[in-house]
């Protein structure tokens, strides 16, 4: 029995301080949360406070030793952020998306490990060893750099979508390369290709089973608990899902992660997704940063200064190739340019996997102990350091779109004496419409794309379209907002339109937003977030198209009309009542 009556009670309790009180106070610095624990584990960790424990006692209630339960839940963390990823998709989301998955993911991780297994054979490593470091690091961090495009509401970007995609190519690659590491390890290592075949295809056959299953099974028993009302029944059935699948993928060799994922992406297509978001985004928010803080802990100081040139060299190195391969291939796949770079910045770490590979090879001792300890400390200190490397990217990379093809919202003169203007966020076809009606009626308007082609090819024709990313509050700011009358989010895309809305009520809390949502449910986060009318087209859509129906059956034209209006006003009521309760707070 533990001294303290519960097994880890007492890094339990360290944690849940640390997170309840010191982090929200980094955040007042405007440090993000995940380079927040991950300075935390490390100051707390075994190499921080946790050195001195032996000799100061005391110490132990405010430093972590690791362990195996800190591993354990931290790889929690990781299992969650995937399932809330799998829920964020759909089915049909993931097949539109297979050309990124399959092609670039496939060449990231083939060319990644070319190039560093070349690097570290020319370094004196066997064959063998060389191939699998390249292969090694190869992986990048899923955790980390979802949760950095998460913080940033770039989940739906074409940035976010194509790091996505290469990082579940990642996730589906780690079977195959535990195999390899299998085979290389065993006497004669022969069979190497046959091996990884029958792998993959013994991982798809598990997929497709567990999805199958999974469809028949979670919709029904859903629904059924769902009559009951009771909360706790509802998270205990979540819990079951989601745990329940990735135990499966595990027993089927495949990674607990990818288990998760699945299990989000299955009830993605369900009517209980949001309810579900909402159930388990406090177990992900607590579990994801126990993952950050071990990841913390693992780094030790003072191997880093028994060899500070190498390990810089290396980690620069590191970030310099990888960004290198992934902006390559990312260009030749049609992104563009300055997102190219920034998505090879936000993929040159290595990642958690790659600790599962090493475990594996020290096992079956294609690795010394020295070298797997390197690389671990490598891996570790290109976790710390990739939020920095995500904002250079970023500012980077809106730095080339800007100088590239059309000039940006904070270098080209307004129209004089622009005032009581509208500014359009997004200048898709909703955009470019409203902007004819606006013209028609006399009304000036100015609009901001994320999109450098589109913005060029309307600024040619003397239109004031700029490339821009409107949640920034400066660019906003040069678009006049300030004397502007209103603003209109016409982006199809939900998280870029819940990012903008949160920089305007920032920054502008009383100027009219309007926002075109896509559905019911977009639309009440909208109204949650603050904006001042939403318009679902799913909703306008059907609304005409019933009319049309009626106005067919043979009722009068006012009957119908009065009935749509009805109608709307009913479907309007119940995703504005969450809005109506924010203002009214």
């Amino acid at each position: 029995m533990h001294e303290s009556g519960i097994p880890h009670l007492r890094e339990a309790l360290l944690f849940l301080a640390l997170a309840g009180i010191l982090i929200p106070l980094l955040q007042r610095f405007r440090i993000s949360n995940v380079l927040g624990f991950l300075v935390v584990g490390l100051v707390v960790g075994p190499f921080g406070l946790g050195r001195f424990a032996a000799d100061l006692p005391w110490l132990s209630w405010l430093s972590f030793s690791g362990g195996p339960g800190v591993a354990a839940l931290a790889e929690m963390g990781v299992m969650f952020l995937m399932f809330s990823i799998g829920l964020e998709l759909s089915t049909e989301r993931l097949w539109a998306m297979r050309r990124w998955v399959f092609g670039a993911g496939t060449l990231q991780i083939v060319v990644t490990a070319v190039a560093v297994g070349l690097i570290a054979a020319r370094f004196g490593h066997a064959a063998d060893t060389a191939l699998l470091i390249g292969l090694i690091l190869a992986f990048s961090s899923t955790a980390v750099v979802m949760q950095l495009l998460s913080a940033r509401h770039e989940l739906g970007t074409p940035t976010g979508r194509s790091v996505f995609s290469i990082l579940l190519m990642q996730d589906l690659a780690v079977v195959p390369v535990l195999i390899l590491v299998g085979t290389l390890g065993s006497p004669g290592g022969g069979g190497v290709t046959l091996s990884v075949a029958i792998a993959l295809l013994k991982a798809a056959a598990a997929i497709a089973f567990i999805y199958l299953l999974g469809r028949r099974v979670i919709r029904p028993l859903f629904r059924w608990f769902a009559a009951s009302r009771q909360a706790d029944t509802f998270m205990a059935l979540t819990l079951l899902s989601s745990l329940g699948i990735a135990s499966l993928t595990f027993a089927a060799g495949l990674s607990m992660a990818l288990g998760a994922f699945l299990a989000g992406l299955l009830l993605a297509e369900t009517e209980f997704r949001h309810e579900v978001e909402v159930t388990i985004e406090p177990f992900r928010g607590l579990l994801m940063g126990l993952f950050f803080m071990s990841v913390g802990m693992g780094i030790d100081p003072a191997a880093i200064l028994r060899s500070p040139g190498w390990l810089l060299a290396a980690l620069l190195g590191l970030f310099a190739l990888k960004s290198l391969v992934v902006a390559v291939l990312a260009r030749a796949f049609g992104l563009a340019t300055g997102r190219s770079v920034e998505a090879g910045l936000l993929l040159g770490q290595g990642g958690e996997f790659a600790f599962i590979v090493i475990g594996a090879a020290l096992a079956s001792k294609l690795l010394d102990a020295q070298l797997a300890a390197s690389l671990m400390l490598l891996i570790g200190l290109s976790l710390f350091v990739t939020p920095l490397f995500a904002s250079l990217g970023r500012a980077l990379g809106e730095r080339i779109e800007r100088s590239r093809v059309a000039p940006a919202a904070g270098e080209v003169e307004l129209p004089r004496g622009l005032d009581g203007h509208v500014v359009i966020a997004g200048y898709g076809r909703v955009g470019q419409l409203m902007s004819g009606l606006l013209d028609a009626q006399g009304i000036a308007w100015v609009a901001i794309d994320d999109r450098p082609a589109t913005a060029a090819r309307f600024h040619s024709k003397g239109l004031p379209v700029f490339v821009g990313d409107a949640g920034r509050a400066e660019l906003l700011r040069r678009l006049g907002l300030d004397a502007a009358r209103a603003v209109v989010l016409t982006m199809d895309q939900p998280a870029a339109a819940l990012h903008a809305l949160a920089a305007l009520r920032q920054e502008w809390p009383a100027l009219p937003v309007l926002a075109r949502a896509r559905d019911e449910a977009h639309a009440a986060e909208l109204r949650r977030a603050g904006a001042s009318e939403v318009v679902p087209e799913t909703l306008e859509s059907a609304l005409q198209l019933g009319a049309r129906v009626l106005d067919t059956a043979g009722l009068p034209e006012e009957a119908v009309a009065r009935l749509v209006e009805l109608e709307r006003g009913r479907r309007q009521a119940s995703w504005s009542a969450g809005g109506s309760r924010r203002e009214a707070d």
